[in-house]
């Protein structure tokens, strides 16, 4: 199996691999003794989406070992078809896995409970996105990541917020429903911590959503507006990260929560760095432009 002949052929293995590991943690958890039910419906649709996704996946693999039946997977619309399939089916999974409300791979807190099952999914869910990139990058000449950057400066960071602060905003409200009401609501500070998520993470998510259409649109977005923004999402996620994922936050155990909070502040940061360059740059040439004109009026 070569790359010339696939130049997706290791990401391909590299899927089957967190397929089966997903698969076989699933099952794991559902019969294991201890494991108390929360959703049915949530374990079915796991189990499914695992042993689909597998199966899929290994044909595919078994196609691209032979010379013959890999002419028939190999850059065709059909491996297009399966990778845009496998990127559906991979979201819906980690949406399900990665639930507090479901108890498959972390618990009603968020906490981390079955490693393999978490880290896996999402191990899963990023390789069908780059398999999907891949794809169309040698297929079409589709270049996503370098038509983004080239589209408008810093467009794939601001996306890249935006994600992740959605997933910070839905784990915060998922941990404020499950633990936050009724007779045993936290009277420690968590759910005001969780509320406080709610909000960093929406009011990340509109800012980012409306400086993402900007530039999408025009292909620019007002620089102090880009500036203003990022330095406020800095500041706020470096309260988010001391708050949320605290001993005493929703977001101290392992989990969606505590991950994507750090992510978002990472994000933040490089935004803000990114601005920071930008205008330095455009000093320096502001100042060598003005040192030029003046070299010139000397001389006449």
């Amino acid at each position: 199996m070569s790359d010339t002949r696939s130049p997706r052929s290791t990401q391909w293995v590299a899927f089957l691999v967190f397929s089966t590991i997903t698969l076989g943690s699933v099952l794991e958890v559902v019969n294991d003794p201890d494991y108390v039910p929360q959703s049915e419906s949530a374990e079915k649709w796991a189990i499914a989406c695992s042993a689909i996704t597998f199966t899929i996946t290994l044909i595919v693999v078994a196609m691209h070992l032979n010379a013959v039946s890999s002419l028939l997977i190999v850059g065709t619309k059909i491996e297009g078809g399966i990778a845009a399939l496998l990127v559906v089916f991979w979201i819906a999974t980690v949406s399900v896995v990665t639930d507090s409300r479901r108890g498959l791979s972390v618990d009603k807190y968020g906490a981390v409970e079955s490693g393999n099952l978490y880290y896996f999914s999402w191990a899963g869910f990023v390789c069908s996105v780059l398999l999907m990139v891949n794809y169309l990058r040698h297929v079409y000449n589709v270049d996503v990541t370098s038509g983004l950057q080239s589209r408008a400066a810093r467009l794939t960071t601001w996306s890249g917020l935006l994600s992740t602060s959605l997933v910070v905003m839905g784990s915060s409200a998922n941990f404020y429903d499950v633990t936050c009401g009724g007779d045993y609501a936290y009277e420690d500070g968590k759910c005001s911590r969780a509320v406080f998520g709610i909000v960093l993470g929406a009011l990340a998510t509109l800012s980012s959503v409306g400086i993402v259409g900007m530039k999408i649109a025009t292909t620019r977005a007002p620089f102090l507006v880009e500036a203003g923004v990022s330095s406020i999402s800095l500041v706020l996620y470096g309260f988010g990260v001391a708050f949320i994922t605290s001993q005493q936050g929703p977001g101290a155990p392992l989990g969606n929560l505590y991950y994507f909070t750090w992510l978002s502040f990472l994000v933040s940061f490089l935004l803000v760095t990114s601005c920071v360059e930008d205008y330095n740059n455009a000093a320096a040439t502001t100042g060598n432009t003005s040192g030029e004109n003046a070299g010139a009026e000397d001389n006449i």
